[in-house]
């Protein structure tokens, strides 16, 4: 369940871009206004407002709160104002642009191609070509390390069927053949990762399902507690992300608040990502997992136009 809230009256787009253009103008910027308006509004509605300002001032709304916003608040009000597609490419290039990237960068580039739906990872592929010359899987292909190539290309490359289509008798089978290859400490596998790169997802939690209900142990905690490497911990995540997406981002969040100096970045890239799809059941198992609120803990670890903004977006009040 989202927990973007617009309003039930949501101005025109040449109002909200007419309210915009004052907040941005002089010297000062009335941060307040443009957490309010672009903090309320869903995908649709930021392009129209983003088209109808171009129209109104021949200028790009997205480059003028870069000019007149600064710190962590520009670069998360900048991204939520990018095309969803857009947004991800320039995440997933970014996480390339690190060199050698660890598991914590890669979770973003499984993360657009398990947490989101195939039709969403094609726009994002289109949107990579037209920003970078190169397609995704030449730049996977360039930047990460080979023993987690395989599976990276296979999830970014495929395109799943998108409806509820189960055979429980293949459940049965491939959940068979991945405690197998768990058990003999071999997730490299051609099997494996055609399996988890190929199926539906609505097949892959029953095969999970099954696998948990005949080996008494969630697949993930499997794969962990065989001693796995840098494979097995992003195999982890590629499973959470299709069973329990809610699971794995309340834990990217759990991950950024937590030390002495909040991960603002990775905090952002995650609600952004989710507000419009399952931030509700996402805070629900933030509690359950910290025994405190998604609220208290933004509110107790960001601050200003930042913290306004990220509590805007997960439904808070401010």
């Amino acid at each position: 369940m989202a927990s973007l809230r617009p309003p039930d009256s949501i101005p025109s787009p040449a109002q909200d871009s007419e309210r915009l253009s004052l907040a941005l103008q002089g010297r000062g910027v009335d941060e307040k206004v443009i957490v309010w308006i672009l903090g309320h509004r869903n995908a649709i509605q930021r392009k129209r407002i983003k088209d109808t300002y171009q129209q109104l001032y021949k200028e790009s709304i997205i480059h003028r709160l870069q000019s007149k916003l600064s710190g962590v608040l520009k670069k998360a009000m900048s991204y939520w104002m990018e095309e969803p597609p857009e947004r991800d490419a320039k995440l997933v290039e970014k996480t390339l642009k690190r060199g050698k990237a660890g598991i914590t960068q890669l979770q973003v580039i499984v993360e657009i191609a398990c947490a989101s739906s195939p039709n969403h990872l094609m726009a994002v592929r289109q949107a990579y070509c037209s920003l970078f010359d190169c397609s995704l899987e030449e730049a996977i292909t360039s930047k990460v390390s080979s023993s987690l190539q395989k599976l990276l290309l296979g999830l970014v490359s495929s395109y799943r069927y998108d409806r509820e289509l189960v055979d429980l008798n293949v459940a049965k089978s491939e959940a068979t053949k991945l405690h197998e290859a768990i058990e003999k400490k071999q997730l490299d596998r051609d099997e494996v990762m055609w399996i988890l790169s190929t199926r539906n997802f609505f097949q892959l939690r029953a095969t999970f399902k099954h696998y948990k209900q005949n080996y008494q142990v969630p697949i993930y905690q499997a794969i962990m507690s065989s001693g796995s490497d840098d494979l097995g911990s992003l195999l982890r995540v590629v499973i959470l992300c299709i069973d329990a997406p809610e699971k794995h981002f309340a834990e990217v969040i759990r991950a950024s608040l937590s030390g002495h100096r909040t991960d603002v970045h990775s905090l952002a890239r995650a609600i952004l990502a989710r507000v419009e799809i399952d931030m509700m059941k996402i805070k629900e198992e933030y509690f359950n997992m910290n025994k405190v609120s998604l609220d208290d803990a933004v509110v107790g670890k960001t601050s200003g136009g930042y913290k306004d903004f990220l509590m805007t977006l997960i439904g808070a009040r401010i």
